[in-house]
């Protein structure tokens, strides 16, 4: 007999569903077979010819899923994505869901998957979870091809007069490596290159990343990858990707990589997956082409911004919707149990501590309590702040009580949440998230009937180092923040180059509101560290990077990758749940 509360692994509930044909799939949003570059019975990239012809005046709304600050196991954003997407068909609604592709990285280190779970996933989920049709892999070779292209030029003479010592352009692996942050390179003489200082990013963080999942058209792709500055000249003057003669070439490497992969939840309900970059050190969100196709395909399309709300959120409402011209309707905001105890202090450790089995399912309404009246208000408050209906969703576990449950309805209540919803869509499925799929709707229809205003919390076009300080306090709670001499050396170099005005990208720890992943619940009266700025021109943002943060993770002390295998048949075994 299965143990209280056992459900079936990601992977068997997803080997024992017969998913649909992906042209029946396709049917539900209006495409016929003819609109799909097929991948296989079950994966279809949208062609180019149809995302052209296809537009419509019509319009479905946007719904936007984020997350308190996580535990390391993650709250189930991706869960409550999907899950929500089948409630709303479960519904009877028309309704689709956009979702980010698993990077490799999290995949072999601590996640071991990003496809949703329970019956709220996204199939085929070894696919997705594993090479997929290939985006991150086109993006990393688009980026490298630079980089090679980059370290010929100064091979070859340097006619650009390059400052070895200011090149910005890394190169980048879609996987965990910490040995790779700091490298040399072109040390075995003249023939092996330029000896020089290098590092290494994950794909995630990669610029061509970012400006993949901002781009609505192939023009729009090939110049934003033109004005990538990768270096200084000696004479103080950026240098370009155009200017090096690599953005054509880089561009026809991600000619597919810009189509939206389809794909269907367990519930047969159209999906996609599209483009990759992580929250805490890059944007945090989907692409706006497979939005934009939804959004004129479905009735409500529901999108997701990774890690805590402060964070993919953020990022959301003023570099997405920025780019894309497209607000959310509604925002959900999911928080756990888990979580909460572990912000007000009921799991040993600070943040990035993975909470023990006997923390997890021992009662503790007053941390749980504790953990609600900081972080999870403070994350209500900040998006409420912009207009937008704030719906709090809480993801069920089958050892929360009751007690834990009604502490986080009352906090929330307090907060300003238009509803609080329980989402059970992991081991329910639709028929466990229909109930906030109503409370959605009903949130969506106030909104038009109020006029869908929008009140970004960071003004379009403010001077950067204004949209950095007013992030850190208004959004984050700090009192002040303190530049580096060189972020602030650098953002000085970025005006001058006529990029002072551009949105903010910050990257910081996703376990806490300060740049110390220590500091739990709602800290305020901190000063914000600043370490580094860099110029993102193509993509059209700053990274301020904040803290001790690394845009190349490293792996943790038991990676997922150790417990993966396959069989004499070649299946998987030991992963994703």
């Amino acid at each position: 007999m299965a143990p209280p509360g056992y459900v079936d692994s990601d992977l068997e509930i997803a080997r024992s569903t017969k998913p649909m044909k992906i042209e029946q799939v396709a049917e539900q949003l209006g495409l016929t077979p003819s609109d799909l570059i097929m991948h296989g019975p079950h994966i279809a990239k949208v062609s180019w010819q149809s995302l052209s012809s296809l537009k419509t005046n019509k319009r479905g709304k946007l719904i936007l899923v984020t997350s308190v600050n996580p535990t390391p196991f993650g709250e189930g954003k991706t869960v409550t994505t999907i899950g929500l997407n089948q409630g709303l068909n479960h519904r009877g609604h028309n309704a689709s869901c956009v979702i980010r592709e698993p990077s490799l990285g999290p995949v072999f280190g601590i996640k071991g998957g990003a496809a949703g779970g329970g019956f709220s996933q996204v199939l085929p989920m070894e696919q997705i979870n594993l090479h997929f049709t290939g985006d991150l892999h086109a993006i990393t070779a688009a980026h490298n091809l630079c980089s090679a292209i980059l370290d010929n030029h100064l091979h070859r003479g340097n006619d650009l007069d390059i400052d070895t010592n200011r090149i910005f352009w890394p190169r980048v692996i879609d996987m965990n490596d910490r040995t790779l942050r700091e490298v040399s390179i072109g040390l075995g003489g003249p023939a092996t290159g330029v000896t020089r200082s290098e590092r290494f990013d994950i794909t995630a963080a990669s610029e061509v990343m970012a400006i993949l999942s901002l781009s609505k058209s192939y023009e729009d792709l090939r110049s934003r990858l033109g004005r990538i500055i990768v270096a200084e000249s000696k004479s103080g003057l950026p240098v370009t990707a155009e200017q090096l003669g690599a953005s054509g070439s880089m561009a026809l490497l991600l000619r597919e990589a810009l189509l939206p992969n389809l794909v269907q939840t367990l519930e047969g309900n159209p999906a996609f997956v599209h483009c990759g970059p992580f929250a805490n050190i890059a944007h945090g969100n989907s692409s706006i082409i497979a939005d934009d196709l939804a959004l004129s395909r479905s009735d409500y399309v529901v999108t997701e911004a990774g890690f805590g709300a402060e964070m993919g959120a953020e990022k959301a409402l003023h570099i997405k919707a920025l780019a894309s011209g497209v607000a959310p309707s509604c925002i959900v905001l999911n928080v756990t149990v888990r979580s909460m105890k572990l912000h007000g202090g009921g799991v040993a450790g600070g943040g990035g501590s993975r909470p023990t089995k006997e923390e997890i399912e021992t009662e503790n309404v007053d941390a749980v309590r504790a953990g609600a009246a900081s972080n999870l208000r403070r994350h209500v408050r900040n998006l409420a702040m912009t207009d937008i209906p704030v719906v709090v969703s809480i993801n069920r576990f089958h050892t929360d009580t009751e007690a834990e449950i009604d502490a986080i309805r009352d906090e929330a209540t307090k907060a300003g949440a238009v509803d609080i919803v329980l989402f059970e869509g992991f081991s329910k499925g639709g028929e466990g998230a229909a109930e906030l799929a109503d409370s959605v709707v009903s949130a969506c229809s106030k909104h038009e009937q109020d006029g869908s205003p929008f009140s970004p919390i960071v003004d379009p076009g403010m001077p950067s180092n204004e949209a950095i300080l007013r992030i850190g306090t208004n959004v984050y709670g700090a009192n002040n923040v303190d530049l580096s001499d060189s972020a602030h050396s650098s953002l000085e170099k970025f005006k001058k180059w006529g990029f002072g005005n551009l949105p903010v990208c910050m990257a910081k720890t996703q376990y806490s509101f300060s740049h110390d992943k220590k500091v739990l619940g709602a800290p305020v009266g901190f000063t914000l560290q600043v370490r580094e700025t860099r110029l993102n021109a193509g993509a059209g943002f700053i990274v301020a990077v904040c803290g001790s943060m690394m845009t190349m993770p490293g792996l943790p002390s038991r990676p997922a990758a150790m417990d993966m295998d396959m069989d004499e048949e070649g299946r998987l075994t030991g992963v994703f749940g």
